[in-house]
């Protein structure tokens, strides 16, 4: 079960905007990621819990962010319920979506379990419900993903295998690069891997 410390920046000036604690495992039902995220300055600023099946489709997403509630699970497309911070106002949406994501690595893991890529296969559209900070307001958007380099690097017991995606925002074209091990993004915009206690797990 790997267990550690994201570190999530500003990606235009790389201003320090919350470190995220994390542990994550495989299951018989698929993968799981919970996480408490903390301010600069050490304060509670949120969490996420994110479980997929082995299909890679959200079964069940939980976002906390300044008071704001989100709850969401793949249901004719994905179906989420937004809550205000005083817990009067629930708001429900539905986009005809493959998944979910936001500012927290778990949802590169799951778009990479969800589009399964190889190497030598061209990139794959999907579609996005993005849930922004602060207040976790739900935006739809397109990517591309491609698959561009799959590497071994050797370790004290098995190679560690990290895959290179390149990612591409369809709306305006921006691409980056996200590397991911197992269940681990070791580097992303935005996402810097500051400490891991366990190695990756590997899926099947």
């Amino acid at each position: 079960m790997p267990r550690g410390r994201y570190s999530l920046h500003d990606t235009h000036d790389h201003t320090l905007l919350a470190e995220e604690h994390f542990h994550c495992a495989p299951g018989p039902s698929g993968w799981r990621y919970v996480s408490q995220l903390t301010t600069p300055s050490g304060d509670h600023a949120g969490s996420v819990d994110l479980a997929i099946d082995e299909l890679g489709r959200p079964i069940r997403l939980e976002l906390h962010a300044a008071s704001w509630q989100v709850r969401g699970a793949a249901l004719d497309g994905v179906t989420w319920v937004r809550t205000d911070p005083t817990g009067t106002e629930a708001t429900e949406g539905n986009v005809r979506a493959h998944a979910f994501t936001g500012t927290s690595p778990a949802f590169l893991i799951a778009a990479a379990r969800l589009l399964r890529l190889t190497p030598s296969a061209p990139a794959t559209r999907v579609r996005l419900v993005a849930f922004t900070d602060p207040v976790l307001a739900p935006r739809t958007l397109d990517q591309s993903w491609a698959l561009i380099a799959r590497e071994a690097h050797p370790t004290d017991n098995d190679p560690l295998i990290v895959d290179a995606y390149q990612v591409t925002a369809l709306d305006t074209g921006e691409q980056h690069t996200v590397h991911i091990a197992g269940d681990v993004v070791l580097a992303a915009p935005g996402i810097e891997l500051e400490h891991l206690e366990s190695p990756p797990s590997t899926f099947d």
